[in-house]
């Protein structure tokens, strides 16, 4: 199955997909990494794998639809079947969500519902919460409110830091989204309503 990897940062889970997939525990292929800032390190992770990578400058469109109109052009000549969001820092538009209905999937550093939005380690350290974690979920037209696959926690301890609590949340975030990306694979999901039913083996 062939997949596209939508990252703007650094790309730490775009790595831990290509581990996933080389060691064999992910079913699928990257056929495409596209990126929206041309400086960032996911790029050159891609190339290093040998993947195909594509950078689109949003400032050169006149509106998000028209910028998710050549996105969904490069999805389509590369025939791409599922959308992973690994760091993607915009928004997706209804319509480019309408178009890949139930097959684009977002890694959350919190558990949802709880603590939506970019800050989602922060606010939830922040908070106090002794429980915190990682969501893996289908994206839908609301922000973080899409049907969840996977949920993992972390624990807070006394102790914490807020750094320390990122490396944690990052590191269950590397071991469980190729974990969703394989299930998506091998046609494990089936989505009841706003229910993500996983299917035995």
């Amino acid at each position: 199955m062939n997949i596209a990897v939508f990252c703007s940062g650094n790309g730490t889970n775009l790595q831990a997909i290509i581990n996933a997939i080389k060691a064999g525990k992910v079913k699928a292929e990257i056929k495409l990494v596209l990126c929206d800032k041309k400086e960032a390190y996911c790029l050159k992770r891609a190339s290093k794998a040998g993947l195909k990578t594509v950078f689109i400058d949003s400032k050169v469109y006149r509106s998000r639809q028209a910028f998710d109109k050549e996105i969904i052009k490069q999805l389509k000549e590369n025939k791409i079947k599922l959308v992973v969001l690994a760091g993607f820092m915009r928004i997706l538009s209804d319509y480019f969500v309408r178009e890949y209905r139930n097959r684009i999937l977002n890694v959350h550093p919190a558990l949802l519902p709880a603590f939506k939005g970019a800050s989602g380690i922060k606010d939830a350290y922040k908070s106090g919460v002794k429980i915190t974690g990682v969501t893996i979920h289908f994206v839908n037209e609301k922000l973080d409110s899409g049907p969840i696959i996977l949920q993992d926690v972390v624990k807070v301890n006394s102790a914490e830091t807020l750094k320390s609590l990122e490396l944690k949340i990052h590191k269950l975030e590397h071991r469980l989204y190729p974990k969703a990306i394989d299930l998506f694979a091998r046609g494990k999901l089936k989505i009841q309503g706003d229910i993500v039913k996983i299917r035995e083996t």
